[in-house]
């Protein structure tokens, strides 16, 4: 047999150096002649350990993988052999295309090291600049920077605990309530209403629910200013 005598810098894998034997012989990438590229396969990574060689262990794990095709392909039954065989063609003809694609590509881009830009122009610094800041100043224009930025982001979750964790008063509830507390008393100053209500939501659905009863002629409003008074008109007494 032809001694082997290549170097391990030549090739960037097992699966590489498969394909050169499989060239340098002319045997078949479709119907691998295993037995054979064994024996060069081997041959070559014992060359290697030979002359002291650092020898990488994907180098190794692929000849214990042509070895071990080549032991169950001697076996009576080699379907499994078989399969193993389609497997490894199949990756060298995967590996084979992506090799072919990336010389190509390495062709059409000049070179993986080719600039599309120019490198930037060195800058020279600027020195003129002379005054001399507080570590205090600097923390405060700092912060004024850093708000601009953080007020063009969404508020916080926290921000809205206070308007949704607030009781909102509806308006038909408080109809109900203005009408109860006149069935009692018939009439009453339109301020007390308001001066009952124990927030903004409340004091809201008082002035509507008011509306509301006058349009619908429950109520009766008179007066002027703080003597507004409002009363309950008949029939809605015992409603």
């Amino acid at each position: 047999m032809e001694k082997i005598s290549y170097k391990l810098d030549v090739f960037e894998g097992p699966m590489d150096l498969l394909l050169h034997l499989i060239t340098k012989h002319k045997l078949d990438i479709y119907d691998i002649p295993i037995l054979e590229l064994v024996e060069q396969y081997t041959s070559y990574v014992r060359e290697m350990q030979e002359e002291n060689m650092e020898v990488a262990s994907e180098f190794l794990e692929m000849a214990a993988r042509l070895v071990y095709i080549k032991t169950v392909s001697l076996l009576p039954v080699y379907d499994e052999a078989e399969e193993l065989k389609n497997e490894l063609r199949d990756e060298l003809l995967e590996y084979r295309d992506c090799k072919i694609l990336a010389g190509k590509l390495s062709q059409m881009t000049n070179g993986f090291d080719y600039m599309v830009r120019d490198l930037p122009e060195s800058v020279t610094p600027d020195n003129s600049y002379k005054r001399l800041h507080e570590p205090s100043e600097l923390l405060s224009a700092y912060s004024v920077a850093a708000g601009k930025k953080m007020r063009r982001l969404p508020p916080p979750i926290d921000s809205f605990k206070a308007i949704v964790t607030k009781k909102i008063v509806s308006v038909g509830s408080k109809i109900d309530s203005i009408v109860t507390s006149l069935k009692k008393r018939k009439k009453c100053k339109l301020f007390d209403i308001y001066k009952q209500a124990k927030s903004r939501s409340d004091l809201v659905a008082a002035f509507l629910a008011v509306l509301e009863l006058a349009k619908n002629k429950t109520i009766y409003v008179s007066g002027d200013g703080d003597d507004v008074q409002i009363e309950l008109l008949e029939g809605m007494e015992n409603s």
